[in-house]
């Protein structure tokens, strides 16, 4: 005799039954985001010391007035100078913000005006003679916009908070590089020589725009806002695909055909940097409806491709290829930013928003490390490059945006208001919208 099923259509409301999500479905409890956040802190401060030590006796040098050719900075997991940390102090000072914890500003604070610090000495040092050993040489002469926009954004950042240290000396060294030494198309759209000759990545809209934006809004000299839209604006021209919503990696101008490889990170790079530009252009610009506009075509398009556990993928439009943290994370930080500021539909974007975070709050692990993190990729033109890249969690590239995203969903669950209406996560809002 068959066993009678008390759960049918006449008996129970089957569209409640609960769902088997892989992901954690609904509002995070803002404490939740908080403990997260506080992971990933505990884990970068420790593991990213801010002290110099003589590389020789290996003794820490409190006093920097006694700083010698020997000094580097104390050996840690991540580098204090390199373009993730970048993105990591302006994660910092953002969860600073949004939970009111001096200890993520001040790790941000600390590191900078180290690093501006040791410059100091380091910068006669080198005048002295140009290959002398420095803990700060990316920092004094960089090389490519990996050494400086991201950094430089951060310290502007700073600058504009009223924190004292040296970093204008720094900053202005780093616009010049931005400015007047990377190489240019005529059009002055900045790119590479590598892999190809006359190459543009998508990455670099991100290491230009936001230093650009901020030395803006830092000095009120409008031509660091003129380039920054041109920027956005002759990328896009280029690398955009319309139907599809989202950006190739790369562009190659000697090429007759583009091939369209969407890496995740990258495009996570192009919406973030639309996104810090808006913040502080000011809206008479002309530009400013521009990308505005761009900015919810690329949104919409990124939106489109998220997969069902909350991740994106590793290539966008591939679902084989593994999903990805650090581009989840940066989508759901520009998102929720962007809903925030204004700029997208709250009531189509949140709940994308929330089940990107709650992806991400999974990939922290208990030592506050991100886990699933694409290391550092350069630019190919066949599928397998992108497949197989390794996944690490020493890849730099996850906690910044990690950290940025916990503060502004946290922001996010503050503004608004939200419900589970038959089973779906929505956006409570009153009648009037």
């Amino acid at each position: 005799m068959a066993q009678e099923n008390p759960h049918n259509d006449v008996t129970a409301p089957l569209h409640l039954m609960k769902p088997d999500y892989p992901t954690p479905y609904g509002i995070p409890a803002m404490e939740d985001v908080v403990k997260v956040l506080n992971r990933v802190y505990d884990y970068l401060d420790a593991a990213t010391p801010a002290k110099v030590v003589d590389s020789k006796s290996k003794d820490e040098i409190k006093d920097l007035s006694k700083l010698n050719g020997d000094a580097v900075f104390a050996l840690g997991d991540f580098r204090l100078t390199s373009y993730e940390w970048g993105v990591t102090y302006a994660g910092m000072l953002n969860a600073g913000e949004a939970t009111g914890d001096s200890r993520f500003t001040e790790y941000t604070t600390k590191r900078l005006k180290l690093i501006a610090d040791v410059a100091t000495y380091f910068r006669i040092q080198l005048k002295a003679n140009p290959e002398a050993a420095s803990p700060v040489r990316t920092v004094l002469t960089p090389h490519a916009l990996d050494d400086a926009g991201a950094v430089c954004a951060a310290m502007i950042k700073v600058e504009r908070s009223g924190f004292k240290a040296n970093l204008r000396p720094l900053i202005d060294n780093f616009m010049n590089f931005i400015t007047v030494k990377e190489y240019r198309f005529q059009d002055g759209t900045l790119a590479r020589n590598r892999p190809q000759p006359n190459t543009l990545w998508l990455d670099d809209l991100f290491m230009s725009v936001p230093a650009l934006a901020q030395m803006g809004k830092l000095t009120g000299n409008v031509k660091y806002y003129d380039d920054a839209v041109k920027q956005v604006t002759q990328f896009s021209k280029r690398m955009f695909n319309k139907d599809k919503g989202v950006y190739m990696h790369g562009w190659v101008q000697g090429m007759e055909f583009h091939p369209e490889y969407y890496w995740a990170r990258a495009n996570g790079w192009g919406v973030m940097a639309m996104v810090e530009l808006l913040e502080v252009l000011p809206q008479s610009h002309p530009g400013y409806n521009v990308i505005l506009e761009q900015l919810r075509a690329h949104v919409k398009g990124l939106a489109a491709h998220q997969d069902g556990t909350g991740f994106w993928h590793q290539l966008l439009n591939r679902n084989d290829t593994y999903l990805e943290t650090s581009a989840t994370a940066i989508y759901a930080y520009a998102m929720a930013r962007a809903i925030n500021r204004g700029f997208i539909d709250k009531r189509a974007y949140a709940p994308v928003v929330i089940l990107a975070w709650n992806a991400v709050a999974t990939k922290v692990n208990g030592k506050g490390q991100v886990e699933g993190t694409c290391v550092g990729t350069g630019m190919a033109f066949d599928p397998a490059f992108y497949y197989y890249r390794p996944v690490n969690v020493y890849a730099a590239h996850g906690y910044g945006p990690v950290l940025l995203a916990g503060a502004e969903v946290l922001k996010l669950i503050k503004n608004f208001n939200y419900e589970i209406n038959d089973s779906s996560l929505q956006l409570k809002i009153d009648a009037k919208g």
